[in-house]
């Protein structure tokens, strides 16, 4: 099976829904995202700050929370459980393997 490269164009569309996604459901915390995907809102503006180079870390996770991240994180992101930390580093752990 050959892999098939989007278009620029279907690319950016498909982010966008993204973003307006994870945007829409501040329900869904990062520590759960990390715990079963592996990467989470943070870990997706670090992405875009390093893909763009001109944009630092700060700059990139208000594009993706769509607000600065300290009032994101004061009125959406609740103290982890230890059963979501765990969850978490067997998660990343895995990122190992492809990055």
């Amino acid at each position: 099976m050959s892999a098939t490269i989007l278009s620029d164009a279907v690319a950016a569309t498909a982010f966008r829904r993204l973003m307006a996604h994870l945007q829409h459901r501040t329900d869904v915390q990062n520590i759960d995202l990390m715990g079963t995907a592996g990467f989470c809102r943070n870990c997706l503006a670090d992405w875009i700050a390093e893909a763009d180079g001109t944009l630092t870390r700060d700059e990139a996770r208000e594009i993706v929370h769509g607000m600065p991240f300290a009032e994101w994180k004061a009125r959406h992101q609740s103290e982890a459980t230890p059963e979501q930390i765990a969850k978490m580093q067997e998660s990343v752990a895995k990122n190992a393997d492809n990055h």
